[in-house]
């Protein structure tokens, strides 16, 4: 009995030890105000003739010219972190995404643009859709998703291969590209595709990758190139230049500094871009318009901008880094004055 008693009472310790440790790992988590980058440049309202980017969190971005729009994904609806660990099914939050469409004025949509399939990129694609006239571009998994949410077939636009099309005075170029393989012993996360329409709720698991893009952007004041996975083909972006770099770095820490340089080199150096915007480096289980990093335990963004310095001063000396503001838009076409390099 007493041999009983002690056998409970540490397993009960080594519990709360574990329980304790885990807390503190996961209140762990890097400051936006440790990296020290110039702020990015924020558009006037006088000014509506400025192409602007809207950064929306995680990978969402909202261009816009003051005529046409572009939504570069469409995340707004966040399930919670037990949402996600307990594959509980989740719906589209309507008052999110109604708020988020009124606040940031997404009223001249032309086409939303999911970079791939998985629920932190796609899983509000069909009900902007349905709030709009937007043509849905992407794979035949993300045809699914805007079917499920019953979007017209008119408005759903299936892409296989390089493609582009034009919208005001925008012209989409779509790349198709892979994703990064950080899951278990080098796999893609969720990987696999969608094969008939996707009826809400659905456990997040259901968004499957589907198949990626890399999306460039071109308008008569410049050129982006948005990359939302940290994934590159060798010498795709050979022919292709960019004025400005949105970065995809959610766990580049976990691929290593090696990997991380070539992936700079074949998106930065290679596109010659004057500016970059890291992007999804926030913590996705949080609300909408919470931006915190996630635990260092996770993916230490911290270290990750670190080496994106290290790099921009070997490779790139003339680029500026610049962490985007949620909700600010910002004029990414001027160019900025580079980085001051460290004393």
């Amino acid at each position: 009995m007493k041999y009983a008693k002690r056998a409970a009472a540490a397993v009960i310790i080594v519990a709360a030890v574990i329980g304790l440790t885990a807390v503190l790992l996961w209140q762990d988590r890097p400051s936006l105000a440790a990296i020290d980058w110039p702020a990015p440049a924020i558009a006037s309202a006088a000014n509506s003739n400025v192409v602007t980017v809207t950064w929306l969190g995680v990978t969402t971005l909202l261009f816009d010219d003051g005529e046409t729009q572009i939504l570069i994904d469409g995340f707004f609806s966040r399930p919670s972190l037990a949402d996600i660990l307990l594959l509980r099914p989740v719906d589209n939050d309507s008052a999110v995404i109604n708020f988020a469409m009124n606040k940031f004025r997404i009223r001249r949509l032309a086409a939303i643009i999911p970079l791939h399939s998985h629920f932190d990129h796609a899983m509000d694609v069909g009900a902007i859709a349905n709030r709009s006239s937007a043509s849905v571009l992407g794979s035949s998994s993300t045809a699914q998703i805007a079917r499920g949410a019953g979007v017209p077939e008119d408005q759903i636009t299936v892409v296989d291969g390089r493609s582009s099309f034009s919208f005001g005075n925008f012209n989409v170029t779509l790349l198709p590209i892979g994703h990064a393989a950080f899951g278990w012993r080098g796999t893609v996360p969720l990987d696999g595709v969608i094969e008939e329409p996707l009826l809400m709720p659905q456990a997040v698991s259901a968004w499957r990758m589907g198949g990626g893009f890399t999306v460039i952007i071109e308008h008569p004041q410049g050129t982006a190139l948005i990359q939302g996975s940290a994934a590159y083909k060798k010498y795709d972006f050979k022919d292709i230049a960019a004025d400005v770099v949105f970065l995809g770095v959610s766990q580049l820490g976990a691929l290593g500094k090696d990997y991380a340089e070539v992936y700079w080199q074949h998106t930065v150096t290679a596109t010659g871009s004057h500016s970059v915007y890291p992007i999804h480096f926030d913590d996705f289980t949080q609300s909408f318009g919470d931006t915190q990093l996630p635990p260092r335990i996770i993916d230490d963004f911290e270290e990750t901008a670190s080496w994106l310095e290290e790099f921009r001063r070997r490779w790139d000396s003339d680029t500026s880094l610049f962490i985007p503001e949620f909700g600010k838009p910002m004029a990414i076409f001027l160019s900025p004055q580079p980085n001051p390099d460290p004393p």
